[in-house]
């Protein structure tokens, strides 16, 4: 019966003992529209970079994470939520902004809680102009193998399903909402637009309750020309954000290659270390029973033949078991390289996703992660123009104090 067993552990010991996974990708139709929507019920939005999620202490060798590909990621992934969302016909414009001061009718926020080519985890916030947090949702899911493959469809990217989840969550959230109330969502949008341009002409046309959420108290007259002159003004407005958005597009088809490569490669890293680390710890411990087992083996036998023949047994149980265990403690090392790999993939992509240079109104920018502050030039930059055509100077405006910016996601 020992000689079964023995055989029976040196067998499992010799197979390796591995498994490989195999993971099927889950999928979730975009809901698409079948007919134009009523122009006056299209609301425009706009994805905001997203947060990072990375901890101002991150050790990436720890966690890890690595910040040269997060940077990347919370303009990448901003930008193909985007062409999500613009491909359902649901929408009017659909921007990435750079902060959530920019003008738009609906605002969606996001943080990056994990995403390392083979599971993604983003926690998305939405608000309408308002200052009404529709809702705040986690989405995630897990690749497959054919997520990367290189007959898949090219327009999908391999987290496609937590992108069509909340392109379809928001449709589903705004059918619920009345007529009135996304029309007074454009009004709003407009609104604050006007306030932030003239405070004095147009700061009362709003008010705000205890929690900042606005509502309308009047509209001005469609005759009055100054209101036609910020329409004009807005239109500027809304071009800034559209040449930015041409930046963001440069580095999203810029980047797709190598951040694909990386992606795809970090998966298959990640399989292995799981599959090595695991095969790592099966292979020690059934090292360890076949060594127990061929040491406590009764090589004593009456007949001389089978003494040799139990004792070569018990020769070749200790050699695969010490062998074994070599192989289990050379595998958690090459689990510790597929780490660095990982981490060296990251370094050279964070080369390849260098800012670029952007020409905005006639001069050149370099657009370096600042884009926040640069949207905030050009706002002073619409005020002044404001101002030359008006040669009204608005001084109760004071734009660290202004009342009617978005607020902040809050709960």
């Amino acid at each position: 019966m020992m000689r079964r067993i023995l055989f029976v552990v040196a067998a499992l010991a010799l197979s390796g003992c591995s498994v490989n996974e195999v993971v099927t990708a889950e999928e979730t139709e975009l809901v698409v529209a079948e007919a134009p929507p009523e122009e006056a019920l299209l609301l425009d939005i706009g994805v905001v970079e997203f947060a990072s999620g990375l901890d101002s202490n991150n050790d990436p060798d720890e966690s890890g994470i690595f910040g040269e590909i997060r940077d990347a990621e919370v303009r990448y992934l901003a930008y193909h939520l985007k062409t999500t969302l613009q491909g359902t016909g649901h929408w009017g414009a659909v921007r990435v902004i750079p902060s959530r001061d920019a003008f738009t009718d609906i605002t969606i926020s996001g943080e990056i809680e994990k995403s390392d080519g083979e599971f993604v985890e983003l926690e998305i916030t939405v608000h309408d102009s308002a200052g009404n947090r529709w809702y705040r949702e986690t989405y995630e899911t897990q690749t497959g193998i054919s997520s990367y493959s290189e007959n898949r469809d090219k327009r999908k990217d391999p987290y496609q399903k937590v992108f069509n989840d909340i392109a379809n969550d928001l449709q589903a959230y705004v059918q619920t909402l009345p007529p009135k109330t996304v029309s007074d969502t454009r009004r709003i949008t407009e609104l604050k637009f006007f306030a932030d341009m003239s405070p004095t002409a147009y700061g009362e046309h709003l008010s705000f309750d205890d929690d900042g959420v606005a509502s309308i108290v009047r509209l001005p007259a469609e005759n009055d020309p100054s209101v036609m002159r910020l329409r004009q003004i807005r239109e500027r407005d809304r071009l800034v954000v559209d040449t930015l958005n041409e930046h963001y597009a440069n580095f999203y088809y810029g980047i797709a290659i190598p951040y694909h490569s990386w992606r795809k490669t970090a998966r298959e890293e990640s399989v292995n270390y799981r599959q090595v680390k695991r095969s790592a710890v099966m292979q020690t411990l059934i090292g360890a029973v076949v060594l127990a087992s061929s040491l406590a083996y009764d090589a004593n036998s009456s007949s001389y033949s089978n003494r040799q023949m139990q004792r070569g047994l018990q020769n070749i149980g200790i050699a695969q078991g010490l062998d074994t265990m070599v192989t289990g403690i050379t595998r958690r090392k090459e689990a510790s390289m597929h780490r660095e790999a990982i981490k060296e993939l990251s370094e050279s992509f964070g080369a390849e996703a260098a800012p670029m240079v952007v020409t905005v109104e006639g001069e050149t920018r370099r657009l370096t992660g600042t884009a926040a502050a640069q949207y905030e030039t050009w706002r002073r930059l619409l005020k002044q123009i404001y101002e030359a055509e008006t040669g009204f100077v608005d001084t109760a405006d004071d734009t660290d104090a202004n009342p009617v910016r978005i607020p902040e996601p809050t709960g």
